[in-house]
């Protein structure tokens, strides 16, 4: 995947998009002046961004435009996963993980997927 560069207001996008594709430019407006109190204009601008970033497609439905997402959730996850760990840890992911579980509350059922984790990593 070509690294593409989502903002924080394109990830609020983005996760509408993966959730409910294809979905209508009418209905991510709708969304997200409800959620985000967004204005119309503001929605359309960021489909608009992200479609000549190639993070999504738009395709002609009638008199409307459906959006679909061109790039995998986990892919794009992975990619700002990996830009916050280089610049906020250094590139060094032990750090990081080390950070926040140190700072976090965690359950009985989050410390026990830590162990299996580690365990596998370990075998």
């Amino acid at each position: 995947m070509k690294p593409i560069s989502i903002s924080d207001s394109e990830w609020q996008v983005m996760h509408l998009v993966w959730d409910r594709e294809p979905i209508a430019t009418s209905d991510v407006v709708d969304v997200l002046e409800e959620s985000k109190e967004w204005r119309s204009r503001t929605t359309r601008t960021l489909l608009d961004r992200l479609v000549s970033k190639g993070a999504l497609t738009k395709r002609k439905d009638g008199k409307r435009y459906l959006y679909s997402a061109a790039v995998k959730q986990k892919d794009c996850v992975r990619q700002e996963k990996q830009s916050f760990v280089d610049r906020v840890f250094g590139g060094n992911a032990a750090a990081m993980v080390l950070n926040v579980v140190r700072d976090t509350k965690l359950s009985d059922a989050d410390i026990a997927e830590l162990e299996r984790l580690l365990k596998e990593k370990k075998d």
